[in-house]
């Protein structure tokens, strides 16, 4: 693979259209304002990234961390692409001095396609398919439509999200540029061969992605390079920043968070780090001192393995996400990180009664509106299918598309629209007349 060919501004849908690169606002930073002033992004606001969503104390939605992830990506993507330049000066005059704006709207858009209550929400539907009353479907679909809605993933649905022609869509999609495009696809393949459910996009997307990959020259099975710092961007701020809510939210002590951040600095800068911090009193403002260490010592050490392993990256060998290649001071430090968060905050009791209700109620609205599709007939049907906007296809011409427009319409939903919608249909909340 080559930067002139992976890095183009080309935009889905509008392909015969001359895209104009003397402009001061480029397409890669006219991606970001496309999404970020979109509905769906707005809706992230009201979806669970970790914690339930707040009360008195403020922990991270999945917009407060989508904004996050962007900014990291921002700096990663401008770090490396100054340090490609320096390296390959011919390519000066390319889009590869525009990294950091590709990077930072596939950031922003990462999370989009992510259904209410987080994973919980993701495995409600596909096991609902794939152990529940949805197993009654199998028949009527092909084995790549089952695969598609059994190992149903935010990934995919996020790509779905951005460039399928919904009703309504002149164009299809947001229109957005082909290397934004494929900066999101973590896992390019489908979902008849997933590895542990994740995959890249589905079977009604699966022209879609050929026509970008083959535009950007991109490996099959391959990765587009940028992926790998979208990755980076998003370990980075999921893993460090819930080691800060689970501190204002006293799961861990101060001094457990303390350590786990400082991991992340050298043995011969600690002592100036900790006299810097003890300068301010209060203690929340003394974790977000050291997280901002972290997150600047793991951004900087992500872009040296990206440059160092730029040969490898373009021809497709290189493995597994930049944080694993890390020296051993901060891959460890992550690893210190990554196994509190396992022992000590997804199983809080917080974060397992949240997966619990979401998934409850996810998986009563799939089987519900995949019923009223399926039988439209019904009396009650049309009473939930007028629920439905008019711009998901719950009256299409076969099993998948109906089945599809159901997961398009319940996976766009905020946690708290699912939840009163659920208690509507259960008559737990009635209008007062």
């Amino acid at each position: 693979m080559n930067w002139e060919q992976l890095l183009s501004n080309k935009r889905l849908g509008q392909e015969h259209k001359h895209q104009n690169t003397k402009e001061e606002r480029t397409e890669f930073k006219r991606d970001y304002d496309r999404l970020i002033f979109s509905a769906p992004f707005r809706r992230l606001q009201n979806k669970t990234q970790v914690f339930p969503l707040p009360g008195r104390i403020f922990v991270h939605n999945r917009l407060t961390h989508s904004l996050e992830v962007a900014s990291v990506g921002r700096s990663l993507g401008d770090d490396t692409s100054r340090r490609l330049l320096e390296r390959h000066p011919e390519l000066q005059n390319t889009h590869l001095s525009e990294i950091g704006d590709i990077v930072q709207a596939a950031c922003l858009a990462h999370d989009m396609g992510n259904p209410p209550f987080g994973h919980s929400g993701e495995r409600a539907i596909a096991t609902f398919f794939s152990e529940g009353p949805g197993l009654d479907y199998k028949s009527l679909l092909t084995r790549d439509e089952w695969a598609d809605i059994t190992h149903f993933d935010g990934n995919a649905n996020a790509f779905r999200l951005l460039a399928h022609k919904f009703k309504g869509r002149r164009d299809g999609g947001f229109v957005l540029t082909y290397s934004t495009l494929a900066s999101i696809i973590k896992y390019p393949f489908p979902a008849s061969k997933a590895t542990k459910q994740k995959f890249g996009f589905f079977q009604d997307e699966a022209e879609i992605y050929r026509k970008i990959a083959d535009e950007l020259g991109l490996i099959e099975g391959v990765r587009h390079p940028l992926v790998y710092l979208v990755e980076a961007a998003d370990d980075i701020c999921y893993e460090i920043m819930d080691i800060e809510d689970a501190h204002k939210l006293k799961i861990l002590t101060t001094e457990e968070t303390k350590k786990l951040l400082l991991g992340f600095v050298p043995e011969e800068k600690k002592e100036a780090v900790i006299s810097r911090y003890e300068e301010v009193e209060d203690l929340n403002e003394q974790v977000v001192y050291l997280r901002s260490c972290a997150i600047s010592a793991l951004e900087h050490e992500c872009v040296r393995v990206f440059v160092d392993n730029e040969e490898a990256i373009l021809n497709g060998t290189f493995k597994g996400p930049l944080i694993e290649h890390a020296c051993p001071l901060i891959h460890d430090a992550y690893k210190a990180c990554e196994k509190v968060s396992y022992e000590k905050i997804y199983h809080s009791k917080d974060v397992v009664d949240i997966e619990l209700a979401g998934y409850k109620i996810i998986r009563t609205l799939i089987e519900l509106f995949t019923d009223a599709a399926m039988h439209p007939e019904k009396a009650y049907s049309q009473l939930l299918l007028n629920r439905v906007s008019s711009q998901y296809d719950v009256d299409g011409p076969d099993t998948y598309t109906k089945i599809m427009a159901v997961l398009d319409f319940v996976s766009g939903m905020t946690d708290v629209y699912a939840l009163e919608l659920f208690r509507k249909i259960n008559g737990e909340s009635i209008p007062i007349i």
